[in-house]
């Protein structure tokens, strides 16, 4: 397997993170602007498939229609040079001030009047640029204390917006479909949908539920102390999983949206495996971007940006290789029919079989001794074992 990225692996980035000029809450920035058209060129020089952005990562925040299109003519321009696709565009609902209390739910009502045209304006520019998702992260959607948010007219106000948005992408035939990015905290202390759980339940009440779906993230599931790796695989077992965005996190703390692998890499190994392996018949289990949201440390120089962009490709492509492996190994085989795991897809029930079946079935209660399997062993270490050796390359 090359570890040489290309453009079939479906590699993305954000323009906002090789963009990030490093300013936190206690320090200025460490890094000039970057020009999206350089950005579009160097990820494509390092083997990326394709670019997502926030409506103001392009265009600056209240930009006449002239300079707006004088941005966009110039991005398209470095796209049809490059050959990068746009699969994945997003709003910016969380910087400028008018934000502060968020956009479908705050609580002045001509706010959310005006998120939702800075949304719809650049659902006809995701069109035109030929996205076929449309993420949503709701960074200012909730609220430091508890009297400032009725949140039950929030999630009222949450589904109208989305609701209204999905109409709108319905009658246009653009063919979009929604992502949801749940997040617990940062910027809010308390961000409404706060995980895929959240989100998945929320998505059950939208008018248009069927274009809706999730894009989780690892660094903001793992800051909630979620089992990131099965978090997606429920979003896989809903049909949920739209986009994903891929980091490292190091606990449960701030989001540090590190370089993919570089926070807790047996999850990174598991989660890969599953992407890529996690189908039955060992197809792949999920067939979208595989897209880095990260950002290049504060430490970094420009040349640090572009390292650390190659390092999550290389990163995945390594976790890959070891999951492939990992999964063709017979010792590894037979662990799991040890450890009884390919069993759990067998039925409970025989095909037919009732509930009155199962009662008349001595051998399922009356007759069964419960000592026997509850002093059996699973197998479950010297099958992490093999998996944690795969993955050091020691197999």
């Amino acid at each position: 397997m090359s570890l040489q990225p290309t453009p079939a692996d479906h590699f993305t980035f954000g323009l906002w993170t090789v963009g990030w000029q490093a300013r936190d809450p206690f320090g200025d920035a460490t890094r000039p602007p970057l020009d999206p058209v350089e950005s579009v060129h160097r990820l494509a020089e390092l083997g990326a498939y394709g670019v997502t952005f926030h409506d103001d990562d392009l265009i600056p925040f209240g930009a006449d229609e002239s300079d707006r299109e004088k941005h966009i003519t110039r991005f398209r321009q470095a796209l049809e040079e490059t050959g990068l696709a746009v699969p994945m565009m997003t709003t910016n609902l969380f910087t400028h001030p008018v934000f502060k209390d968020g956009g479908f739910t705050s609580n002045d009502r001509s706010v959310r009047r005006f998120a939702l045209r800075k949304v719809m304006r650049n659902l006809d520019l995701a069109a035109e640029l030929g996205a076929h998702t449309y993420v949503f992260w709701g960074g200012r959607e909730g609220s430091e204390t508890d009297a400032a948010k009725d949140v039950r007219a929030a999630l009222d106000r949450y589904r109208e917006g989305l609701d209204t948005l999905a109409q709108y992408v319905v009658d246009r035939g653009y063919g979009i479909r929604f992502a949801l990015e749940p997040k617990p905290n940062e910027p809010r202390g308390d961000i409404l949908l706060p995980t895929i759980g959240h989100a998945l339940a929320f998505i059950s009440s939208l008018e248009h539920h069927e274009m809706v779906g999730l894009n989780p993230e690892v660094g903001h599931e793992q800051m909630a102390g979620m089992n990131f790796v099965h978090g997606v695989a429920q979003a896989l077992w809903h049909g949920k999983l739209f986009h994903i965005d891929l980091n490292g996190q190091r606990g449960v703390k701030y989001d540090q949206d590190l370089v993919f692998g570089h926070g807790d890499l047996v999850s990174a190994f598991f989660l890969v495996d599953l992407l890529e392996n996690g189908a039955p018949g060992g197809g792949p289990a999920y067939d979208g971007p595989r897209h880095f949201d990260y950002k290049p440390l504060r430490t970094e120089d420009i040349d640090g940006v572009w390292a650390s962009a190659a390092a999550n490709m290389r990163t995945y492509l390594l976790l890959k290789e070891r999951a492939a492996a990992f999964r063709a190994d017979p010792a590894v085989q037979e662990a799991l029919a040890t450890s009884r795991v390919t069993e759990l897809a067998q039925p409970t029930l025989a095909a037919g079989e009732t509930a009155a079946d199962l009662l008349a079935d001595r051998s399922a209660f009356e007759d069964f001794d419960p000592e026997v399997p509850g002093a059996q062993g699973y197998g479950f270490v010297a099958l992490d074992q093999l998996a944690i050796e795969h993955l050091l390359g020691a197999r």
